[in-house]
């Protein structure tokens, strides 16, 4: 035992004499110490003993404030008790069993405080060991027998102290008839303790009190007889009448609740008896209910309301008694006490209160016509000095609104109109406030109903003079506005409620309310305009809501509502591409676009709920881009935004070849619009549409992957935007563009002549990249086992064109000879079709060869000069109608011109 004696004694001096801020660590490892012993363990030491003592007291001078919880105390005087006890000699002194039965008793108490009751119980037993034990020792003593007898009566006053505490103890663990033996030794003690009487009475009352709530009711009748009858057992240190008949009166409850029936007699006699030990509103009041539930007669009820009259009762103890007559339908006793109360009361300012009661009671009953006499009777005494509570007035107006509600709901208007009009009539003339501003709301309401537009408006000029800024009150102007198609002030009123809409609304007329209360108010104000076939304003009402409100579904609703509401107004108009119509899809374009962005953000939906949303909306956007066949701006937006919506569906093919078929006529917009504009700034438009070109690109890989595509354009569409773009943006991947082109299995010929034109479309100027395009153009259409031999020589044409020099610096013998080439070329073409070549182009091709041919005689290039002079005359028989007039002209000039070459070349000989 040493290691274990000096280790405690290690805790206890640590605990004793170190400043600590937290005490728990040492205590629960002095109690985990402690705990292990066994009882019959002995520790024969003084000094033990000694810090046994020592820590008990230390403990004691924790128990104020809150250095410690209740639980650390309970273990430290646990550990205290326990050394003690430990230390215990074989004969203790009286000193020492004293000290024992204090330690062990309070340490019972302070766990059963804890709700401990299995810790106390030990200690508890404890203590009455060593209370037998000082009882024993003091009994074998033959001196002072006065001393003797008055330490007798010490034990005595402590075992009925632990022995209640025991009970105590039985009672929270369940063990009734434990409880029961515990308190007959307490109460069999009392003829020689007489002042404990109350304690005893007391705590019987108490386990009545905590039985009754365990619904243990049997158990709680008899604690609470108990707790009755020790109060009797000696009047001078009994708890007093009003404890007793408060023990009478939960005896009375008790039979009560557990079987009225069975028990009426029982509880009509403990209540009775209440009421005679000392009378109380509360006694008189359950009598009542008792009566009521034993089903007794009217009589006999009577005589108790009666008591309750002559006892000085309450108004409000009274009008409780009547309300509980009416809910056990004793309708003709309710009104008849009621009646009594109102007299008996008559001189008192509360008499408001039964007053108004009484017209509850008659309108739940369905005695309107006798209420309303009750009504005017109090309007009339409002304005005679007789005028009701603030409360009872409040009650009042909740009763008459309850009541107009109620007929307006039954849509008899007039009823509920006269309801309203009583509750006005308590309000002066001008009083500003809420109420009023709603209570006149309500009557607008009812002259809408009843057709009566001004007095209505009436109404509601006093409702906005009384509180302007309340959302209820622009709706009421909306409605009135619309009913008068008055379509600015409905649109002031829409803006107001926008305004307010960002102020908490508050609930009126039963109209659900909830964070999107002001949606509320928006939406009906838009079915209210449809209602009455405006519009425009309707319109306006479904936009400020799209504006203020946070739910997404609700937004998407009402956009769904102004997108059909606007496509109804573009199927009226008779052309669709009119003014109207213009104005229209401009509308649409941010209702989709608004549309996107409340469907990317909806939170708390299913995947099917999503794609339900953004599939509406993209085939929207669909069918009106492709009927902005005459806009291409207008197209590219909606294409795009069909596009952007269908990212928020599921994938699938069909979905794929829908992204690519809005891309691509997205980009085809695009540039469109940029042909529409040549001089004006593309870079961003182009840039756009290459992003649109590149997207769909992607998706066309994937599609292609997929399956096959044999016939499909989409290639060459898109080669050829890309080319577009990238041409017009001076990019200089163009040339790779060109080569992605050529590289296709089955270039077609109309593409490389797109190309060629497109690479010299201003702003684009590739005159080489142009060359090429036509070059194979050529080549291919000659490789046709039928030839077009139109195209070939439109081919033959630019390629001359684009080739022919335009001045003096750009005459070089490589790009005559690649000319010549063309113009050979052209004469094979000439040859083939000699009565179907176009006059006119064979006049062209003539007249540039022979510009040719002066612009090099010009340079002295006489041999170049003639050849092509003579080339240009190749062409003259060619010539239809125009040949002999040519053919004199060019005659004469081209022999002046050799002429003129052999007089150039003799003189060259000559030098």
């Amino acid at each position: 035992m040493e290691p274990f004696v000096s280790t405690v004694k290690c805790l206890v001096e640590n605990l004793l004499h170190k400043q600590q801020t937290s005490y728990e660590d040492v205590i629960e490892q002095l109690f985990s110490q402690v705990s292990g012993l066994e009882d019959s363990t002995k520790i024969p030491d003084p000094q033990f003993e000694e810090c046994a003592i020592h820590l008990w007291n230390w403990a004691v001078t924790k128990n104020v404030g809150t250095t410690i919880s209740k639980n650390l105390k309970a273990k430290v005087r646990h550990v205290a008790c326990s050394l003690l006890y430990c230390c215990e000699p074989e004969n203790p002194t009286e000193g020492i069993i004293r000290k024992q039965i204090l330690m062990a008793s309070k340490t019972g108490r302070t766990w059963l405080d804890c709700k401990n009751p299995q810790m106390a119980d030990h200690f508890l037993r404890l203590a009455v060991k060593s209370l037998e034990t000082l009882y024993s020792q003091l009994t074998s003593r033959s001196d002072g027998a006065a001393d003797i007898t008055s330490s007798k009566g010490d034990v005595e006053k402590d075992l009925l102290g632990i022995l209640s505490c025991q009970a105590e103890s039985a009672i929270s663990q369940g063990n009734n008839h434990e409880a029961v033996v515990y308190m007959q030794r307490c109460k069999d003690m009392l003829l020689r303790l007489p002042k404990d009487t109350t304690y005893l009475s007391l705590m019987c009352y108490n386990f009545g009190i905590d039985t009754y709530n365990l619904r243990k009711f049997e158990d709680s009748v008899f604690w609470l007889s108990q707790s009755y009858d020790i109060g009797k057992m000696n009047v001078k240190y009994a708890p007093g009448s009003k404890v007793q008949a408060k023990v009478l009166r939960l005896l009375a409850t008790v039979y009560f609740e557990w079987d009225c029936q069975s028990f009426q007699e029982k509880a009509l006699d403990a209540v009775s008896l209440a009421n005679k030990e000392h009378v109380s509103a509360s006694g008189l009041y359950l009598k009542i209910r008792i009566l009521l539930r034993c089903r007794a007669s009217d009589n006999h009820i009577r005589g108790g309301l009666n008591e309750m009259l002559e006892s000085e009762v309450s108004l409000e103890v009274c009008l409780s008694t009547v309300k509980l007559l009416m809910s056990e339908d004793r309708e003709v006793l309710a009104f008849e006490y009621l009646k009594q109360v109102c007299q008996r009361f008559e001189s008192s300012p509360d008499l408001g209160t039964a007053l108004v009661l009484n017209i509850k009671l008659l309108l739940q009953r369905g005695k309107e016509l006798l209420g309303k006499q009750k009504i005017e009777d109090i309007i009339t005494g409002h304005y005679t000095g007789k005028q009701l509570t603030p409360e009872a007035l409040t009650t009042l107006h909740v009763i008459l609104w309850d009541k107009a509600s109620e007929h307006f709901e039954a849509r008899n208007y007039s009823e509920a109109l006269q309801w309203y009009n009583y509750s006005l009539s308590f309000f002066k003339a001008g009083q500003m406030e809420p109420n009023v501003s709603k209570l006149q709301r309500n009557r607008a309401s009812c002259y809408l109903q009843l057709k009566q537009l001004e007095k209505a408006k009436d109404a509601i000029k006093e409702a906005e003079r009384c509180d302007p800024d309340s959302i209820f009150t622009q709706l009421s102007v909306y409605k009135i506005a619309v009913l008068e198609n008055n379509v600015k002030k409905a649109a002031e009123a829409l803006n107001a409620m926008g305004r307010l809409s960002r102020c908490p609304v508050a609930d009126e007329d039963r109209l659900l309310v909830s964070e999107n209360a002001a949606s509320n108010f928006l939406s009906l104000a838009a079915q209210i305009a449809l209602e009455n076939e405006q519009q425009e304003t309707a319109m306006k009402a479904l936009e400020s809501l799209c504006e203020i409100s946070n739910d997404e579904a609700r937004v998407l609703t009402a956009l769904r509502c102004l997108v059909r509401l606007v496509l109804s107004t573009i199927e009226k108009s008779s052309d669709g591409m009119s003014p109207s119509s213009n104005v229209g899809l401009d509308a649409l374009l941010p209702y989709l676009k608004m549309a996107l962005q409340k469907v990317s953000h909806q939170t708390h939906v299913t995947v099917e709920q999503r794609t339900d949303e953004a599939n509406w909306f993209r085939r929207i956007a669909w069918n009106l881009a492709l009927q902005c066949t005459g806009s291409p701006d207008r197209m590219r937006d909606f294409f795009v935004l069909s596009y952007q919506l269908s990212q928020l569906c599921p994938p699938d093919r069909t979905l794929l070849l829908g992204q690519k078929t809005c891309l691509l006529m997205a980009a085809a917009a695009s540039l469109e619009l940029c042909r529409k504009s040549p001089h004006s700034d593309q870079s961003e438009e182009l840039t756009q549409a290459l992003e649109h070109i590149q997207i769909c690109w992607e998706i066309w890989k994937t599609l292609k992957a997929s399956g096959s595509f044999s016939a499909d354009p989409t290639d060459t569409l898109l080669l050829q935007f890309e080319f577009e773009a990238r041409a017009k943006l001076n990019d200089p991947k163009v040339e790779t563009v060109l080569e992605s082109v050529l590289e296709l299995e089955n270039v077609e010929t109309k593409l490389l002549e797109n190309i060629a034109a497109l690479a010299m479309e201003p702003p684009a100027h590739f005159p080489l990249l142009c060359k090429k395009a036509l070059r194979v153009a050529l080549s291919l259409h000659k490789k046709q086992p039928q030839a077009d031999l139109a195209r070939c020589s439109k081919c033959v044409h630019s390629l001359i064109k684009l080739s022919l020099p335009s001045g003096v610096s750009e005459v070089e013998a490589h790009v005559l000879e690649e000319v010549w080439d063309y113009y050979e070329e052209a004469l094979s073409i000439i040859a083939a079709t000699p009565n179907d070549f176009p006059e006119m182009e064979t006049l062209w091709l003539l007249t540039r060869a022979w510009n040719t041919g002066i612009l090099l005689y010009s340079l002295a290039q006489y041999p170049e000069a003639e050849k092509w002079c003579s080339l240009a005359m190749s062409f003259v028989s060619h010539l239809g109608s125009l040949q002999e007039s040519y053919e004199m002209q060019m005659s004469g000039l081209y022999s002046e011109i050799l002429d003129r070459l052999d007089k150039a070349k003799k003189l060259l000989l000559e030098e």
